[in-house]
This record gives structure tokens, C-alpha cells and sequence, in this order.
């Protein structure tokens, strides 16, 4: 028998991207509430415990109400909102954070999908948490921007009423509390919070996060190359990983770090820039915040859980 996969708030917008994903696949049964049952909350218990693997996609507290109607010890859930990131009994579900963590997915009934802020700074600072080159109380901060889609249900409402009148730059997230910061602290393994400004451009999905490094801060200051070896390291450890590291280059400029570059799909890119003289560095990734920040990331860990 095929896997049966429920996407529960498959009319939002990861969960649209997720059925467009999933569309050509033969090997899966997607299932769905009938249109005149959807608002029944009867139907979403029936079809949680109906599935092999339910996909959230749902505000929190939804998320929260769909895991409380599973009565079974069958149903996998795969959680996109916010709502268990950081909750004890759930994976996080970012497959190439550790050389582990594709079977911890795979293992798990709970997962937790990733934010779409926090993957970038979490891909490039772990390893260097991890290798000893940045200390885990170092004073984060990170930067970046992101589709209008990265901002919510509200901004993209907003953004797409504006039309041409939209904001071609527009920072948020003001009151320095962003939703995504116990994860980021967490999977990065830092010590004290890190400090986000995230912005949103006038184009509708794909991301660029920036980690600066002020390296002369250090008892010991790493070089890039040290910095760019540790990071290729780990991801050349990863088995079927979506996350590449790009070749350490001194360039000025280039083309490639574009926030839409890889729209569409589940890849991730990152680069280290550094001014060895300087003491400094930047971490960049590129990837799309409703690919490897959202959707693609879900159906690579349903595909974990399912043990393809």
C-alpha cells in the first residue's frame, strides 16, 4: 500500500507549494478533506489518524489542536509552523545540520520543520560552533532579506494590495523578538541570544541571510580559509544533502548571491567572505524561503520518514 499523506492547511501557501511538489508522484496517496467537511473538526481528526504522515501547515495554535486529535501511535507528523521547534520529543528538521540528524528524522513520529530564517545562519554557525573557531557566547548578529512571503500571511496580503506601491526595502521585525530566535540559538548551539534584523524586498519568495564576523574579538582568530575549511568539512560528511558550499574566493562582487537564484527548489548555497588582515568575515547563504525554508524542507523530511 502507498503512504497516505495529509497536508493539513493544504490551501495555504506551503501547503499549496508542497501539493505542487508532490503532484507527479506515484508513489504517495495524498489525501483531503472533502470541501464541505473542511471547517468540521471531526474530518481533520479523522484524516490526522487516517495518514501515514500529516504535514502542518497551520499558525500555531492549530498546529497544537492537530497533533491533540491524533489518538493513534501511526500517524507521523511533520510540523511547519512554529509551534515545536524547541519542544522536547520533536527532531528538528534540518537534515544536514549533523551527520545524524537524516536518521533522527527518519526515526522520529515528531518533527519539526525548520523557520526559513534561521537555516542559513544555523548552516554556517553550527560548524563553527562545532569545530571550537567561533566560541558559543561570540555575539551574533545576522541580517538579510526575503521574499514578501517570508513575512506572513499579513505582509504578503499587504504586498500584493500595493502592487507598485509596495516598498522596495522594508525592514521589520523592530522589537528585536523575532519568533525564529529559540531556534536559531538553539540548533547554532549559542550561548546568548543573537541579535536578527530581517527585511523583506518587493519580489515574492527566495531569501539571502548574512552573518557578519568580527573575528578580532577572539583569543584566537581563525583564518577564512580555516572558517570555509570547517564549514565544506561538514557538509562533504553529509550523505544525499541539498546544502553546498561554494569555493572560497576573494571576489567583490558576484552574481550568484541572489535571493531568487534557487527558487523552486530544496538547494542551499553558502559562501565565506573574509579580510584575513581585518580580522573579519561574512557567512552568506542563498536558498528559497519556501523551498528549503518551508516546503522543499518538508517533503525531504517526509521522504526521510518514510525511509526513501
Amino acid at each position: 500500500m502507498k503512504p497516505k499523506i495529509f497536508i493539513d492547511g493544504e490551501h495555504g501557501t506551503t501547503g499549496l507549494q508542497i501539493r505542487a511538489m508532490l503532484a507527479g508522484r506515484d508513489d504517495l496517496e495524498i489525501i483531503s478533506i472533502p470541501a464541505e467537511r473542511r471547517k468540521d473538526p471531526a474530518a481533520r481528526a479523522e484524516f490526522l489518524n487516517a495518514s501515514d504522515v500529516s504535514i502542518l501547515c497551520l499558525p500555531d495554535d492549530a498546529a497544537k489542536e492537530s497533533v491533540s486529535l491524533i489518538s493513534n501511535d501511526t500517524t507521523r507528523v511533520i510540523d511547519a509552523s512554529t509551534a515545536h521547534r524547541v519542544a522536547d520529543g520533536w527532531a528538528y528538521g534540518f537534515a544536514e545540520m549533523d551527520k545524524a540528524q537524516g536518521k533522527a528524522i527518519a526515526a522520529s513520529r515528531r518533527v519539526a520543520n525548520p523557520g526559513c530564517w534561521p537555516q542559513g545562519p544555523i548552516a554556517t554557525l553550527r560548524p563553527l560552533v562545532t569545530a571550537g573557531l567561533l566560541p558559543a557566547d561570540y555575539p551574533v548578529t545576522f541580517n538579510g532579506i526575503s521574499g514578501y512571503s517570508g513575512g506572513g500571511r499579513q505582509m504578503m496580503e499587504d504586498y500584493v494590495a500595493k502592487g507598485e506601491d509596495a516598498p522596495e526595502f522594508l525592514i521589520y521585525g523592530l522589537t528585536l523578538q523575532h519568533k525564529h530566535l529559540p531556534e536559531l540559538k538553539t540548533y547554532a548551539k549559542l550561548a546568548r541570544d543573537p541579535l536578527m534584523q530581517p527585511a523583506v524586498g518587493n519580489f515574492a519568495q527566495g531569501m539571502v541571510t548574512l552573518v557578519p564576523l568580527q573575528l578580532g574579538i577572539l583569543d584566537r582568530v581563525p583564518t577564512g580559509a580555516e572558517l570555509h575549511a570547517a564549514i565544506a568539512d561538514h557538509y562533504a560528511g553529509i550523505d544525499n544533502g541539498f546544502v553546498e558550499v561554494a569555493p572560497l574566493a576573494p571576489v567583490e562582487r558576484s552574481s550568484e548571491i541572489d535571493p531568487e537564484r534557487y527558487n523552486g527548489t530544496n538547494r542551499m548555497k553558502l559562501y565565506v567572505f573574509a579580510n584575513d588582515k581585518r580580522a573579519q568575515a561574512l557567512l552568506v547563504a542563498v536558498y528559497d524561503n519556501l523551498g528549503k525554508g518551508a516546503s522543499g524542507a518538508a517533503v525531504q523530511n517526509m521522504d526521510l520518514m518514510l525511509g526513501g
